[in-house]
């Protein structure tokens, strides 16, 4: 939980050109976006790489995306460009142009995560109201895959990170089912996805170099 606590961050979305201003007062002074949508968001480099939930990108058209994270002791939002989407797998990766040394690793590629593996969560919302929960279908090697686990999650979740019991990354926050009957809503299980990570880093080598004007001078070894 103290790491997760370390690596919080949140997707902002919103017309206005900055918001640091009103983060820097953490959030109490200050023009705040009264237009501001957005969800959580997942460091997963130290150069300035986020993924979150697609759908939480589902109104950036137009506006600005801004990615709000610790930098050297303090809350930073930062504008990010949006460097790939995918609606079938609700994902989406986020760069932005700042060293990022909190991030999260992945669960080895190669292991079997099984049924009942404990798990945490890190969104904005619940993520740290919320008891510790397990996974409720195993994810198997290689490829990404959509899982369920038993962690009730809110509004601002999506893109949050789900972490295993040793603080590594097993995927990311997408949605909630409830079982509905009548006027009584109950918790059935929610929703993650977890990308094809070599995939996934090929997106990222591919646009570092392309861009290699905003990558900040960071080591690459992990």
């Amino acid at each position: 939980m103290r790491q997760a606590a370390d690596r919080l961050t949140a997707v902002v979305i919103s017309s206005k050109n900055e918001l640091d201003p009103w983060v820097e007062s953490r959030f109490t002074e200050g023009d705040g976006p009264d237009d501001a949508d957005g969800g959580s968001g997942i460091p997963i480099s130290p150069d300035g790489y986020f993924l979150t939930a697609d759908h939480v990108l589902a109104r950036a058209v137009g506006k600005n995306v801004f990615v709000i994270h610790g930098q050297l002791g303090r809350l930073r939002a930062t504008r990010a460009r949006i460097v790939w989407r995918s609606a079938s797998t609700d994902l989406a990766l986020l760069h932005i142009p700042l060293a990022t040394p909190r991030h999260y690793n992945w669960t080895p590629d190669d292991r079997w995560l099984p049924v009942g593996t404990p798990l945490v969560h890190s969104g904005i919302a619940t993520g740290f109201r919320n008891e510790p929960g397990k996974l409720v279908t195993a994810i198997a090697p290689g490829k990404g895959a959509r899982f369920k686990h038993d962690i009730p999650l809110e509004p601002g979740d999506s893109g949050g990170a789900v972490i295993d019991a040793h603080g590594l990354l097993v995927g990311v926050n997408s949605a909630v089912e409830f079982l509905v009957p009548l006027d009584t809503a109950f918790f059935i299980e929610s929703e993650a996805n977890r990308p094809n990570l070599r995939a996934l880093q090929r997106v990222i080598e591919r646009d570092r170099r392309r861009n290699k004007q905003l990558m900040p001078a960071v080591s690459m070894a992990r």
